[in-house]
């Protein structure tokens, strides 16, 4: 062994007890001990009135019948979602495990209209349900500051993660690693062989996919590394295989300076590329999509301009609701048709600054332009949806969301919505006036 490798072993035979002692798992105080509980009580109410005008073979709706695309859809509902976190029991390897319980109820049909804006669950013919529920629960092993867990639980990745935008959050089945023990990097991986969508009640469905309708690969794999450095500046890097249909890969990137006390000016980059892989379920893939957002704020004002691009015959598409972290991927569209280009504006107000803590106020338009999906795959997944060429549309958000900052309502937070789309028959989405009200009324709690 070369001598100058000598004081190097030295030095990590030494530190290695020290590292250990600092993990948390070394630091555990039992499963009891350090366990926690979580209540959250959500209301939501969702009003839809989609517009004549625009094709109406959305792939977020393409599932229903036509005649249940058009007019209205409006549901009023109260989600119950408890979770439980265990402690790791104490020793080398510790063992936890977490676990949850969902419930929603209808608590107003809307004259016939529920089912349409996918609070609810369905019945077999389609019916809303006027209650619906679902649990599940993962092991989990900790050493050091690494944690693997087995089974039904919640994933944050930008290629595979749980959305939490309804009433009820997804979940997916499955192993996830994730480890903290190099100091500003995490490290992850996972393995899942289901997700579960949020308006679902059974675990056998397979795979909620956004876009396509072929049929469904049978796993989803996928690797990552988050370089955090310090506040100002993270870097991450992601790569991901859905089984027979695509290899998905992601860079992405945050950085902000702070111009002085009050003024601060900041990036965020993400970039897919995604190609299709083993049989091609859903035919052939060559997709590149990106976006690069800039924000400026001073004071309690942000103002935000973002560009985004697709560059590929088909739409950029993801597995499970809540994997895409592209800038203009807002309410109502995700700007990501094929060979689409779109830019935003925003403007965010802090009424913290003229004495209302805990109201923020939001403004934001994305316009979108030059769809051309004419050359897509006529055998593959995307062909129903009907692209054709000069493809545009518009979306315009507005959100007032105020939380409670004190007193025993402390952390209940209300969100008031109103969210228009507009566009050409040459794109998929669906023309429509949205106003959506939620509620939430969080609890907490530990042994």
């Amino acid at each position: 062994m070369p001598r100058r490798t000598v004081p190097a072993l030295l030095a990590s035979a030494l530190c290695a007890p020290l590292a250990l002692a600092d993990s948390a798992q070394y630091q555990s105080k039992g499963f009891v001990e350090d366990s926690s509980w979580h209540l959250l009580n959500r209301s939501v109410f969702d009003q839809r009135d989609y517009r004549h005008g625009a094709r109406n073979s959305s792939a977020r709706n393409a599932y229903k019948p036509r005649a249940e695309r058009n007019g209205k859809a409006e549901e009023w509902a109260y989600g119950l979602m408890g979770t439980f976190q265990s402690g790791f029991t104490q020793g080398l390897v510790g063992v936890g495990v977490d676990a949850h319980a969902y419930f929603g109820v209808q608590l107003d049909s809307g004259g016939g209209r529920a089912g349409k804006a996918r609070l609810l669950g369905v019945d077999n013919q389609g019916h809303p349900k006027n209650e619906y529920s679902r649990g599940g629960a993962a092991v989990k092993l900790r050493v050091a500051n690494t944690v693997l867990a087995y089974g039904e639980q919640r994933v944050k990745t930008p290629v595979f993660s749980s959305s939490d935008s309804r009433l009820l959050p997804e979940t997916a089945t499955g192993f996830f690693l994730s480890s903290n023990d190099i100091d500003t990097l995490k490290l992850v991986a996972g393995h899942f062989n289901e997700s579960t969508d949020r308006h679902a009640s059974s675990h056998d469905q397979g795979f909620v996919v956004n876009y396509s309708n072929a049929r469904q690969g049978d796993s989803v794999d996928l690797a990552g590394a988050v370089w955090n450095p310090d506040a100002a500046f993270s870097a991450s890097l992601y790569t991901s295989r859905y089984a027979d249909t695509w290899n998905q890969h992601y860079l992405g990137s945050t950085l902000s300076h702070a111009l002085d006390d009050r003024r601060s000016l900041s990036l965020d980059l993400n970039l897919y590329r995604t190609t299709d892989t083993g049989k091609a379920l859903s035919g052939r893939i060559d997709n590149t999509t990106w976006s690069l957002v800039s924000r400026y704020r001073q004071g309690p004002h942000t103002f935000s301009l973002g560009w985004q691009q697709v560059d590929g015959d088909t739409p950029f598409d993801y597995v499970t609701r809540g994997a895409i972290f592209i800038g203009n991927a807002v309410q109502l569209s995700d700007f990501n048709a094929p060979n689409e280009k779109s830019w935003q504006a925003r403007y965010d107000l802090d009424m913290g600054a003229y004495g209302i803590p805990g109201l923020n106020l939001s403004a934001l338009y994305v316009r979108g332009f030059d769809i051309d999906g004419s050359h897509a795959d006529p055998n593959g997944g995307y062909a129903y949806l009907g692209y054709g060429k000069g493809g545009k549309h518009w979306e315009r958000d507005l959100e007032a969301r105020y939380v409670v900052q004190g007193g025993k309502a402390k952390g209940t937070a209300f969100s008031l919505r109103h969210n228009v789309h507009r566009g050409n028959t040459a794109q998929a989405e669906l023309d429509a006036d949205q106003i959506r009200l939620a509620v939430e009324y969080p609890l907490t709690g530990g042994f």
